[in-house]
């Protein structure tokens, strides 16, 4: 996730998550305080994090890492038909090795369902990471990577949570397990799940991200674009001016973007979003003025209107550079855009059940949650268009995406207590 913006809290409300003593079903259900978490295995969460951690599976290659937790939670006691991968893969641009891996539990006590989530896959520079265990932080042992505490770590707290359920027959209501696909390439697991497919769940926690009392209810839209750009091409050195370069055309219209603020963080009559120009592939050679050039682009904004006006300039500032780029004859280029909604912006009320419910239960545990928005997509942008509204929580990754990525161990147990505390409630 980028850069986000903490909101201020309101006036906290008393009352903790409840789970029962008794197998049979239930209509009602007793008070439960910090004193009666259920107990966690501090050292087996630790070694499941660890587990997950060393196993590759980047966005598209996730059939090794959903095997593994599949086969925990068999060993673990799960019953194999509440085990199922959905067909989501068939649906994503990139053709997976898996869908979502969809664990289903039927409910010991009565209560609304719930959806515990994270996504199974990294990014690229994660490929061969060794965790290393360094105190309380994981590290990667392969100073050539990154660590994949994004987001193994929420794979780890809500397979921490069915684990402690399964092993030591603890009540709860009808749970839900949601191992994501493809996050960090498009949300494309979040995206394509149905909600039917979930069991329509009534409150949703989703765990990636950093704090463990950072509750992101919250997050902005973006919009990927694609720019063709097509040139004139001619002999650089003989006739270069009877060319077109794709490439000056491109550059023109990003010095333009730049100069007029449509670029980088962008902030218009008190209105504010972000563009970036992130992919330029052009020219084959130093001698031929350059005839293509393919250009990805992407514009985010928590105002979908702001957002598009940006898309707007950005068409704008490329259409006026073929028009100022020409031959010594006066021919042009011409330029074709597309743009792609990847996850458009939400805002979950402070008295959403979800955002109460996990409130709840961490300052049940000690903590102070803080609110936040994301100026980052999440998985829970697209599960609050399909439906179920679904709160970020933290669970110890930092300087995600890169090869200094650590994981603190005890945030991450506290995601795993904040865990299990929300799947046994019954309210």
């Amino acid at each position: 996730m980028a850069r986000s913006a903490t909101v201020p809290k309101k006036a906290s409300r008393t009352g903790a998550g409840r789970r029962r003593a008794s197998p049979a079903l239930s209509s009602k259900a007793a008070p439960v305080g910090k004193s009666d978490q259920p107990t966690l295995d501090l050292k087996a969460a630790r070694q499941t994090v660890l587990d997950l951690l060393a196993i590759p599976g980047i966005s598209g290659r996730e059939d090794a890492i959903a095997a593994a937790i599949r086969g925990k939670l068999l060993a673990a006691g799960c019953p194999a038909e509440t085990i199922r991968f959905d067909k989501a893969n068939s649906r994503t641009p990139l053709k997976g090795s898996c869908g979502n891996l969809i664990v289903k539990l039927p409910g010991t006590v009565r209560g609304p369902r719930r959806l515990l989530m994270a996504h199974m896959d990294t990014v690229p520079v994660c490929e061969g990471t060794t965790p290393l265990l360094k105190g309380d932080r994981v590290v990667s042992g392969n100073p050539a990577t990154g660590l994949g505490a994004d987001d193994r770590a929420g794979c780890g707290v809500v397979l921490t949570a069915a684990l402690e359920i399964l092993r030591q027959k603890l009540d709860h209501p009808p749970l839900t397990l949601l191992f994501a696909i493809q996050e960090e390439v498009g949300l494309w697991g979040a995206r394509t799940v149905r909600a039917a497919d979930l069991g329509r769940p009534r409150l949703a926690f989703n765990f990636d991200g950093g704090a463990v009392d950072k509750l992101t209810i919250g997050a902005t839209g973006g919009e990927r674009l694609d720019i063709v750009v097509e040139g004139i091409p001619s002999h650089a050195g003989v006739a270069p001016e009877q060319g077109v370069s794709a490439i000056a055309i491109a550059a023109v219209a990003i010095a333009s973007l730049t100069a007029d603020g449509w670029h980088g963080l962008v902030e218009k009559g008190g209105r504010r979003g972000t563009s970036n120009v992130g992919v330029i592939q052009a020219g084959a050679a130093t001698n031929v003025v350059a005839e293509r050039a393919d250009i990805r682009a992407e514009a985010r904004g928590h105002d979908p209107a702001f957002r598009g006006r940006i898309v707007k300039a950005i068409e704008k500032a490329f259409t006026a550079a073929v028009r100022k780029v020409r031959s010594a004859s006066g021919k042009t280029g011409k330029v074709t855009m597309t743009s792609r909604l990847d996850y458009e912006a939400f805002r979950l009320a402070e008295d959403e059940p979800s955002v109460v419910a996990a409130r709840q239960a961490l300052e049940t545990l000690g903590h102070r949650p803080r609110f936040d928005i994301s100026n980052g997509g999440l998985d829970a942008n697209w599960m609050a268009a399909n439906g179920i509204p679904t709160v970020t929580l933290g669970c110890g990754q930092n300087d995600i995406h890169t090869t200094q990525e650590w994981l603190d161990l005890p945030t991450y147990e506290a995601a795993c207590q904040a865990a299990l505390r929300l799947a046994v409630a019954a309210d």
